[in-house]
Parts: C-alpha cells; structure tokens; sequence
C-alpha cells in the first residue's frame, strides 16, 4: 500500500511549531500548510500520530483524491473508493463537503453524493455526530476525501477533570512549551496555574508519557486500525517536582493538585496555594516561567489587570535572574504593563472567540 497523506491540524499561526514536533519524533518530511502540517506514513503512523503528537488538534488522512466538475461525477467516483476495506459496517458515519472555486459548490449536495456510495457500499449508516468523519475538500474541481482518525479534539487527554475559568488548550500549552525551548529536563514554574494545563503538559513531557495514552481515537473503529502496543514506561522521577505551580484560589489548586494526579504525574510537578507577590525562586539552576495569566476579555476587565502583570514582571526581575518567560495574553498592554523585554511576539492564534498572542523573552538578567 502506497503510503497515506496524513494532515495533522493545528490553529493557525502554531504550524511551524507543529512541524518542527513532528520532525523531533520521526514523522517523514512534515511540512507546514496552513491550518496545520502535511506528513506521511502507514496507518500505524497514524495512530502513533494520535498518541503521541502534544500539539497536534486532530490527525487527518487522506483515503482518495480525484477530479469531478459536476454531481454525477462524483458520485460515480465516490463509489469506487474500497469503502468497505476502510469502515465497518454496524459504525456510523458522517460526512461533510466544503467547496471552493469549484464547479460543483452545492456542499450539501455533495456530501448526500458521499453518503450514499458509502452506505451502499457498505450498509454503514450516516448519522449527524457519527464516531467516524468522512471530510470531503472541493477545491478547483480536486475533490480530497479524508476520515478524521481523531474523533474527540486531542487537546481532551482523558485525564483532566477540573476546568477552571478560561484554560489553555493542552495542544497550544504543549506548543508554547517548545516555543520555550522546554523539553522537561529543566524546572518550570507557573505562578497562575489555574487547572495546571500548563504543568501537565511539562510534567508529561519530563515523565515521558504519551498524552494520547488514556483515551480512544476514531481511528479504533475502523477496519484499517493497527493494533496498539504498550505505553512506554514513565522515566525516573526526580528526587523532588521540578515543575511548580502556584494559585491564590483553593478551589483551582484542589483541582490542579487531582487532575496532576489523576494522570499519573505527581512526581513531576506539585502545585500549591500562593499569592503571586509571595513567589520565589526556586532552589537550583534557571528554568521557565510559562503563564497563562488572567486577560480582560476573559476574566476581569483588562485595565484593573494591568496592576497584576505589573507585579508579575517586577516579580520575575527581582527574584528570577537567569530563568526565561513565556506569557500568554489577548492584550497587548498586559504584556507591555509587566516591563519586560520580550524576545519575540508570536502571530495571533485564535483560541475560542478571542486572539491570543504568545510572548517570551531571553533569560532575565
């Protein structure tokens, strides 16, 4: 079997970071698209894709490509794609077609084309919120067929059960952690932790732990779906959580501190109650301070916020020489009120209805 064209999605302005992922762990030749980055592989490429892959959302792959200018076209060609090598008969399917610059622009129209050579190929029904995705691309009369091996968004772990007030996907934390240059052998602190995203991100990345490990794909209902091996051992623990989180709210650091344990990582990574002044540096070499703090839009209102950043900047001057920062905001202005000297300002990436943008700097002198 030739190989597949695997699409691995990310948010827009986060696929480099994304290619460069899928390079570290082995993937052939990732190259970013907009929207996310292209690779390919075998099926088993694919799952490994789905578990192991921090800042990857969803894991795409394209099962056909061909011409088609007009409806009957596609359907006579949508029926001969070996549907019934590729889904089971007693799973439903749903599919959907979007088109652009094509002859065919009627999606509704096409996706009923779809469905049908589907279900009479296979006696698969199709149900709105199937477990299986059949995505259909009509651009310039190419159509590309893809199934969403996915399911779930992957930023869902499996694990986290407490959400707090606005967090950080884990997909986008996982991201910033490598925009950081962060690979989980240094210390990292959070001063908002929040539901401890952040902190499960490093603390999988030091453990060695698959974020995919603790939930199924799509992909599992498939025929095509290759076996699953066993989850590589966690590395050692250190002697001490290298990774430390703080909060002023109870309820968050109760909920942090469980979904820390209930993924297996509280030798990792620690969180307890704090206010953000009372922080300090910890004992060792520099590490990373990555927050996702409070922003206007979201919580509060973006001018009482501007004394907080401030805080935090003169904080992270004063006691944090030689570690370097990583801030997460939708207000340009919270960034600036923290004094800091930021590195590098990432392109805005849409996260829900906002545009955050991630910002950094160099080790603080």
């Amino acid at each position: 079997m030739d190989p597949l064209e695997i699409f691995l999605a990310t948010a827009p302005g986060l696929e480099p970071l994304l290619r460069d992922e899928a390079a570290a762990a082995g993937f052939a030749a990732p190259r970013s698209v907009p929207g996310g980055v292209v690779t390919t592989g075998s099926w088993a490429e694919v799952r490994r894709a789905n578990l192991e892959l921090r800042g990857a959302t969803r894991v795409l792959a394209r099962i056909a490509e061909f011409p088609a200018v007009h409806l009957a076209q596609l359907d006579k060609r949508a029926r001969k794609v070996d549907w019934p090598a590729l889904l089971r008969p007693e799973v439903p399917v749903s599919v959907e077609a979007s088109c652009r610059k094509s002859k065919i622009y009627h999606d509704r129209a096409a996706a009923q084309r779809i469905a049908r050579a589907i279900t009479e190929s296979t006696g698969a029904p199709v149900e709105a919120g199937a477990p299986i995705r059949i995505a259909a691309r009509i651009e310039e009369n190419l159509v590309t067929v893809s199934v969403d091996t996915s399911g779930a968004p992957l930023h869902r772990r499996g694990t986290k059960e407490f959400v707090g007030k606005a967090p950080l996907r884990e997909t986008m934390a996982a991201l910033f952690l490598r925009a950081c240059g962060y690979d989980g052998t240094e210390q990292l602190v959070d001063p908002m932790c929040g539901s401890g995203t952040i902190l499960l991100e490093a603390a999988g990345l030091a453990a060695g732990a698959q974020p995919g490990a603790a939930r199924r794909f799509a992909l599992d209902h498939l025929l095509v779906a290759p076996e699953t091996g066993a989850p590589p051992e966690l590395a050692e623990p250190p002697a001490s959580p290298r990774i430390l989180g703080y909060d002023r709210d109870k309820g968050a650091v109760a909920g942090a501190t469980a979904n820390i344990e209930r993924a297996g990582l509280s030798a990792f990574a620690a969180v307890a109650r704090q206010a953000l002044s009372e922080l300090e540096r910890p004992e060792g070499p520099p590490g990373l301070v990555l927050t996702n703090p409070p922003y206007g839009a979201r919580i509060g209102k973006p001018g009482p916020l501007h004394g907080l950043y401030a805080t935090l900047g003169q904080v992270l001057t004063e006691r944090f020489s030689g570690w370097r920062v990583g801030i997460v905001t939708s207000e340009p202005g919270l960034a600036r009120a923290t004094g800091l000297r930021f590195e590098e300002t990432g392109p805005p990436i849409p996260h829900g209805p906002l545009k955050v943008r991630f910002h950094r700097t160099s080790p603080l002198p």
